[in-house]
């Protein structure tokens, strides 16, 4: 038996979670409420930059909390909100402040009492692997050298220190050698409960989970073994969703995390949806990586692998995204083809694990590899593409009024060239998906779909469907075919 179909363990996973859409946000680029003031800022809307900051706010996603719950959202990620001198804030300068450009933990205090109103759980973003030269324990390493009280909290080589120069060696580990961000020394005790009592606080304060940032560089079990326990021991229903890229094994026993951020769905996604207009050079610049074309075939049976690589309760709850603040957005990934954009949401939406937008998705919002995936969300709705966002909303209420689409089985019925028929098998009913990357409208047999009467949750329209019967699907279109 394969390592990707031993079940052995039983995996406890928030129930919640099987029934979430989330929706990602970095901060400083999605609203800007105006209540903070006196700030060097880009026009909002400008060209995303390194450096530059465009103002984003918690008080401007609280004004927004109507507009995300319209989308079918009931769970935000966030990029980091702790104090920290830069726009993406992962260089954390105090991990239990909220960043004051953000508004500070009263605004935080705020979002998480609003979005609770609204059904919407609120996950945040934990930079445990490093902190920053602004973080007051490495700030003392500067200023007193060999003798700082926190000397054993991060791994130094040799002294002097070089936190800026950029022609002489650190002397000290940092993320991948980029000496703003220094990488702490977790098999120190002080730090390792350092670390646990932040995540600890937030729990307690009543975020509903942590997204763990770059957790496989802490290479230790036991630091993570630990670090479930507290938060479980306080919040059993806390999501813990780590970012690893790839075979998270190791970390998904049952024992560490509940899930990862399921980059295993992202490729071949755009492998598929997008395999007329990828764009190669693209792709290979962001965080994806070389992507080659896929057909129907090669894609179900890659999708299939995917559903059983890790036990089906921590596949049920994966955080499954087409894009990200770290890789180009899909729809600049496949050239700007709203319609290879348009299948993969659909996929997204309709296939077993919890679907994860990136703020700006649902519009047709592009951009290439960072900077330019973290742009201004642009409010006016004149430059929306509605009928992405239309989609997005008929996807989301067919997949939250549906427990087939939520928690059922995903089994492959066809899968030829460029068509696909998939089942979600569930004891309420199945539900089927069929779709068509072809340029021209299918005929997709409808062998194995159960009798009866369906309907289509894009178009409306109704189908009966008995033996033999053949279901019609538009070019580069689909249908999701639910029980009447």
């Amino acid at each position: 038996m394969t390592q990707g179909h031993r079940h052995d363990a039983h995996p406890i996973t928030p129930d919640w979670v099987k029934d979430a859409v989330f929706y990602q946000i970095f901060p400083d680029r999605f609203a800007r409420s105006g209540r903070i003031g006196g700030m060097n800022l880009q026009p909002w809307g400008d060209p995303p930059a390194f450096h530059k900051y465009m103002g984003g706010d918690l008080w401007g996603v609280i004004e927004k909390l109507d507009y995300i719950k319209s989308l079918g959202v009931n769970a935000i990620y966030f990029c980091p909100v702790f104090q920290s001198a830069s726009n993406h804030r992962y260089h954390t300068h105090d991990y239990y402040q909220v960043d004051p450009m953000l508004g500070g933990n009263a605004a935080l205090r705020e979002l998480i009492d609003e979005a609770h109103k609204r059904g919407i759980r609120v996950v945040l973003d934990g930079v445990f692997n490093h902190s920053s030269r602004g973080f007051l324990q490495f700030n003392d390493l500067l200023e007193q050298g060999p003798d700082s009280a926190y000397r054993d909290w991060f791994h130094v080589e040799a002294w002097p220190l070089q936190a800026y120069d950029d022609t002489r060696p650190a002397n000290y580990a940092a993320w991948w050698g980029n000496r703003a961000l220094p990488k702490f020394n977790t098999n120190h005790p002080a730090v390792r409960e350092f670390l646990w009592k932040v995540a600890e606080y937030w729990i307690k304060f009543g975020i509903d989970g942590w997204r763990l940032d770059v957790p496989n560089e802490i290479d230790d079990d036991s630091f993570w073994q630990e670090f479930r326990r507290r938060v479980k021991s306080l919040n059993p229903d806390a999501y813990i969703v780590g970012e690893i890229w790839g075979d998270a094994h190791r970390w998904l026993s049952g024992d560490q995390f509940d899930a990862v951020m399921n980059y295993h769905f992202t490729r071949p996604c755009l492998a598929f949806f997008g395999a007329h207009t990828l764009d190669h050079a693209m792709n290979e610049k962001s965080g994806t990586g070389h992507v080659e074309p896929m057909d129907a075939q090669a894609f179900a049976a890659r999708m299939t692998e995917v559903t059983q690589m890790y036990h089906p309760d921590i596949v049920r709850v994966q955080l499954n995204l087409l894009d990200s603040h770290d890789t180009a957005r899909y729809l600049s990934a496949v050239s700007e083809d709203s319609s290879a954009h348009r299948l993969a949401l659909t996929f997204q939406m309709t296939y077993v694990g919890a679907p994860c937008l990136y703020y700006g998705d649902e519009i047709g919002l592009a951009g290439g590899p960072d900077p330019d995936c973290r742009r201004a969300f642009p409010w006016d709705e004149s430059v929306w593409d509605m009928e992405t966002l239309a989609l997005i909303r008929k996807l989301t209420a067919a997949r939250h009024a549906t427990p087939a689409l939520q928690r059922g089985e995903f089994r492959v019925l066809y899968a030829q060239g460029e068509h696909l028929l998939f089942a979600r098998p569930h004891a309420t009913g199945d539900a089927y998906v069929a779709m068509n990357t072809a340029h021209t409208p299918a005929h997709i047999s409808a062998e194995g779909v159960q009798h009866g009467t369906y309907r289509d949750a894009l178009s409306g329209q109704t189908l009966v469907l008995g033996a033999e019967t053949e279901i019609e699907v538009p070019a580069r279109g689909a249908l999701v075919l639910v029980r009447e």
